[in-house]
C-alpha cells in the first residue's frame, strides 16, 4: 500500500489517509461488525445517532474501501513501472508479495473478521493477467466485472418465478454466531472465531453484495488512473469531468438504491437488482469523493493532514482493528454495551487523532511504517528493491 518515496505522489498518500480515516470512523460506530444498540437511551440521544449513523454511511459505506482498492490498483502500476523501465518484470515479485499481504491479512482477520487486506491479496492476482493489456482491453474488462455479471444471472433465473421467495443470505447465520463469541467470548475464542466461522461469512458476504467483482475492477481502473498520471498536479480538468458525471450517474442509482419498490419487479428480482445498482451507486459516490478530494488538495494543502497516515496505511489498518476490538468487544473493555453511534463517533476521532500522531512521529525517523517497512523487506528476499539500488 506504500511506495518508494521518489515515486510517490502527494495527493495520493492524502487521499489513503483520507479513507483510512473514514473506515475507523465507520468501524467504530459499527462497533467492529458488532452491531448492538445500547438500551435505556434517551430519545434525543438515539434521534443524533441515527443521524450520524445515516450520514456516515452515506458517505462512506462501501466507499471507503473502494477508494483503498483504486488506490491499490495505483500502487500496483507505479510499482510496475518502475521496474519496467529497468528491463524487469515486476509480476512474480507481486505475486510474492499478494502472499505476504494474505499472512498480514490473515492476523489482521484474528482481530476483525471484516478485514479486508486478505481479500485484496487473494483479488490482486488479478492484475497480474491484464498488466500489460492495452488500455482499451483494461477498461473492458473492468466494465464487464462493474456490471456485475453474476447478479444479472440471478435476475434472468429469477424471471419464470419473480415473486419467488428467497432464503435469507446465507452470511447471516455466520455473522449471528459472531455475535456471540464477540459479547461473551474470551480473546482466544474470539481469534479463532473470526478465523473460522467470521472469515466464511465475510467471504460470503462480499459474494452476496458482488464484490467479488468490483474490487478487481476497481484495481485496475486504479492501475489505468496511473497509465494516464490522472492524480499528477494540473489534471483538474479531467478531475471536473468526472465529478459531473459521477453526481449525474450517483443521483438516480441512489434514488433507485434506497426506494427498491420503484420498480417493484418481484422479490427474487428485485434482490440481486439491489446488489447490481448499489455497487454502481457505491463506485460513482466513490468517485465524487476521489474527484473532489484531488480538485481540492493542491489547493487546500490543510488536507495533507492525512498524508502521515497514508503513508502507513498498512501499519493504520491493522493497529485500528487490534486497538478496536479491544475497546468494543466482550474480552475487552466491552463497549459495545454503552456506546450509540454518537459515542462511538467521538472514540473513533480520538483513535484516528492519535494514530495520525503516531505516524508523523514514527516517520519523523523511519522511511515506512513499521509493517510496511517488513512486508518491503519481505517482498525483496533474493533481490534487490530500488531503495537498495540507490544505495
Amino acid at each position: 500500500m506504500t511506495t518508494n518515496n521518489s515515486s510517490r505522489l502527494d495527493v495520493i498518500d492524502a487521499l489513503r489517509g483520507f479513507a483510512i480515516v473514514s473506515i475507523m470512523l465507520l468501524h467504530n460506530i459499527e462497533h467492529f461488525d458488532f452491531y448492538f444498540q445500547p438500551a435505556g437511551l434517551p430519545g434525543w440521544l438515539q434521534a443524533i445517532d441515527k443521524l450520524i449513523w445515516d450520514g456516515l454511511f452515506f458517505l462512506f459505506g462501501g466507499k471507503s474501501y473502494a477508494i483503498f482498492a483504486l488506490l491499490f490498483g495505483m500502487t500496483f502500476y507505479i510499482q510496475y513501472h518502475n521496474r519496467e523501465v529497468r528491463g524487469e518484470d515486476f509480476r512474480p515479485r507481486f505475486a510474492w508479495r499478494l502472499v505476504l499481504l494474505l499472512g498480514f491479512g490473515m492476523v489482521n482477520s484474528m482481530f476483525y473478521h471484516g478485514d479486508i487486506l486478505s481479500i485484496y491479496a487473494v483479488l490482486g492476482f488479478a492484475l497480474i493477467p491484464v498488466a500489460r493489456l492495452s488500455n482499451r482491453w483494461v477498461l473492458a474488462i473492468a466494465i464487464v466485472l462493474l456490471l456485475q455479471p453474476y447478479a444479472w444471472i440471478e435476475v434472468i433465473q429469477a424471471l419464470p418465478n419473480p415473486d419467488q421467495k428467497l432464503p435469507d443470505p446465507a452470511s447471516w447465520a455466520y455473522f449471528g454466531a459472531a455475535n456471540e463469541y464477540f459479547a461473551k467470548g474470551s480473546a482466544a475464542q474470539v481469534w479463532w472465531g473470526n478465523l473460522t466461522n467470521g472469515k466464511i461469512g465475510v467471504i460470503r458476504w462480499s459474494w452476496e453484495n458482488g464484490r467479488i467483482f468490483q474490487i478487481p475492477a476497481l484495481f485496475m481502473l486504479g492501475m489505468l488512473a496511473g497509465r494516464k498520471g490522472v492524480f499528477k498536479a494540473g489534471n483538474n480538468a479531467f478531475w471536473r469531468k468526472t465529478l459531473m458525471i459521477a453526481v449525474l450517474a450517483f443521483i438516480p442509482l441512489y434514488v433507485l438504491k434506497t426506494w427498491p419498490e420503484i420498480w417493484s419487479l418481484g422479490r427474487a428480482i428485485d434482490r440481486p437488482l439491489v446488489t447490481i445498482v448499489t455497487s454502481w451507486s457505491n463506485v460513482s459516490f466513490m468517485a465524487v469523493l476521489v474527484s473532489t478530494f484531488s480538485l481540492l488538495f493542491y489547493s487546500q494543502r490543510w488536507l495533507e493532514i492525512f498524508s502521515p497516515l497514508g503513508r502507513m496505511s498498512l501499519t493504520s489498518y491493522v493497529v485500528q482493528s487490534i486497538v478496536g476490538t479491544s475497546i468494543y468487544y466482550g474480552f475487552g473493555l466491552g463497549m459495545y454495551q454503552y456506546t450509540g453511534a454518537s459515542f462511538a463517533l467521538a472514540i473513533g476521532i480520538v483513535l484516528a487523532t492519535l494514530q495520525r500522531q503516531f505516524s508523523v512521529w514514527w516517520l519523523a525517523s523511519h522511511a515506512q511504517g513499521p509493517i510496511e517497512t517488513l512486508w518491503h523487506r519481505m517482498t525483496w528476499i533474493g533481490g534487490t528493491s530500488l531503495v537498495h539500488a540507490k544505495n
